[in-house]
């Protein structure tokens, strides 16, 4: 007898909830009354969490558009900036004198250093908008190691430090984006020679492993305190050796191997330099 009220309380509540009479479904089926509160309890909340989150999705796509703008806006005047002084430094209209080509210097690596902050805030506004996606393709790590090492090489030598690669003799093709590879590994590697000593050394090895493939980057530099490494991964939080102003290097640096199905760890300790460790894995990430 129970069953059978139960059953027809809830073809009751099934009819009435089609005709949208819940207030009346709740009276009249007694029993059956928790049961149809509950489930309106639990459509009124995912209705307010899709509303909530609609409204988290419009901000952040603002956001975005309004950094990404503002990136464009910065660029073209600072890409102007550089290369005049550029043309200058080349003494084309006529021949500096040793101050002169003193400043000119600090003007063009001050604006390479903020085109590449504008290009970091980029970078970030598309993390957070959902638009930072890899594009996969067959890589060899050890040939984007040594492009990249090519490139600080001339940075490194102004600092007069030495900068090395390691890498084996055949390295495994993996799955990833070459660019974005690329950009982790140059966010490390800049950093390295930043905060490693005048005449001292930045050191990057690649090795193959089971999973797939593991990038070193080491410097000799001070290293970093606890309090230090804990910022590490903080956006707008500055902490050696990544402190590039704004905290974003290594943000961007952990979402782009992350991305990739790896992971980075740190190892460092005051007055010992610094070691970073990124692992990309041979299979495609899930």
């Amino acid at each position: 007898m129970a069953w059978a009220a139960l059953a027809a309380g809830v073809a009751v509540v099934a009819g009435l909830a089609a005709a949208g009479r819940w207030s009346w479904a709740i009276a009249a089926t007694g029993p059956v009354g928790g049961f149809v509160v509950a489930a309106a309890g639990a459509r009124r909340a995912m209705r307010r969490q899709r509303t909530e989150l609609a409204g988290l999705a419009e901000q952040v796509d603002r956001r975005a558009e309004q950094v990404t703008a503002l990136s464009h806006e910065l660029r073209t005047p600072l890409s102007m900036i550089k290369g005049a002084a550029d043309l200058l430094l080349e003494q084309t209209p006529g021949p500096l004198t040793t101050a002169q080509e003193r400043f000119l210097l600090i003007i063009s690596h001050q604006c390479t250093h903020v085109v590449a902050l504008c290009e970091s805030l980029l970078t970030q506004a598309k993390i957070e908008a959902g638009l930072f996606t890899p594009r996969l393709e067959p890589v060899d790590v050890s040939v984007l190691a040594r492009d990249v090492v090519t490139a600080m090489r001339p940075l490194c030598a102004e600092r007069r430090q030495r900068i090395s690669l390691d890498t084996p003799q055949v390295t495994p093709r993996i799955p990833a984006d070459p660019l974005l590879i690329s950009q982790a590994l140059t966010n490390l590697v800049s950093n390295a020679s930043r905060f490693t000593t005048v005449g001292g050394s930045v050191d990057v090895r690649v090795m193959a492993i089971d999973a797939g493939v593991a990038v070193y980057v080491t410097d000799d530099g001070a290293g970093m305190t606890r309090q230090q490494r804990q910022q590490l991964f903080r956006r707008f939080a500055t902490g050696r050796p990544l402190e590039d102003g704004t905290g974003l290097g290594l943000v961007i640096t952990r979402t782009i191997v992350e991305l990739h199905g790896g992971s980075i760890l740190v190892d460092t300790a005051s007055m010992r330099g610094t070691t970073f460790l990124f692992t990309l894995p041979a299979g495609r990430p899930q």
